[in-house]
């Protein structure tokens, strides 16, 4: 049972988050409370991300953007409550997060290109296009490794000196070090969303070579 914690953790944030929009949305306020304005000022963030990237026609990409961004931030800060387990503090959670980017990004970009999409593999001048082919299959690939690892480990490695530091200075530590935990849930929330919205507004440009 202990290695599917990351599977129960991940449920628990695939229905609080959903939960805690429904409220929101139900509520909303004229004088917005701290709560709304920091969902307003996600919202705003991502609205301006895929504009920036993508123009307009990247808004139909707004929900899962934002629900990408939404799932990795409270799955790591559910690593700081006592007791619960960041679920992308684990490899098969990430892993599952990056290969599903993987394939969204390219399923979209064939969608907006069709078999045009390809020729991105094979650069700018032919008599290069197996060395670029070589290139930019394993850049491609390396992708949804690196997203995965990335996340994971900065995850795992908060956690990991939060509770090492907590045990040896109970008394001094605790508020510095979630303080610095805390950052690196926002940061690697930030990195996770901008390479998701660069990796498909990459793709679905339309190619012209």
């Amino acid at each position: 049972m202990e290695h599917q914690t990351h599977v129960i953790m991940a449920a628990i944030v695939v229905v609080i988050v959903p939960i805690l929009f429904l409220i929101m949305a139900k509520k909303p306020s004229l004088i917005p409370t701290p709560v709304q304005n920091v969902f307003e000022i996600y919202i705003q963030f991502i609205d301006n991300l895929i504009k920036e990237n993508m123009g307009e026609k990247g808004r139909k990409y707004f929900n899962l953007i934002a629900a990408i961004g939404l799932f990795v931030f409270f799955g790591n800060l559910l690593g700081m409550i006592p007791g619960f387990e960041s679920p992308t503090a684990n490899l098969n959670t990430t892993m599952a997060l990056a290969l599903m980017v993987f394939l969204i990004y390219n399923i979209e970009g064939i969608r907006e290109n069709g078999l045009s999409y390809f020729k991105h593999f094979l650069g700018p001048i032919p008599a290069m296009a197996p060395v670029f082919l070589i290139i930019e299959l394993l850049s491609h690939l390396s992708r949804p490794v690196t997203l995965a690892l990335r996340l994971f480990a900065n995850m795992t490695g908060g956690e990991l000196v939060s509770v090492v530091l907590i045990m040896l200075v109970p008394f001094l530590v605790p508020l510095p070090v979630m303080l610095i935990h805390l950052i690196a849930v926002f940061l690697q929330t930030y990195v996770f969303v901008v390479l998701t919205t660069v990796y498909i507004a990459g793709a679905i440009t339309h190619v012209e070579h």
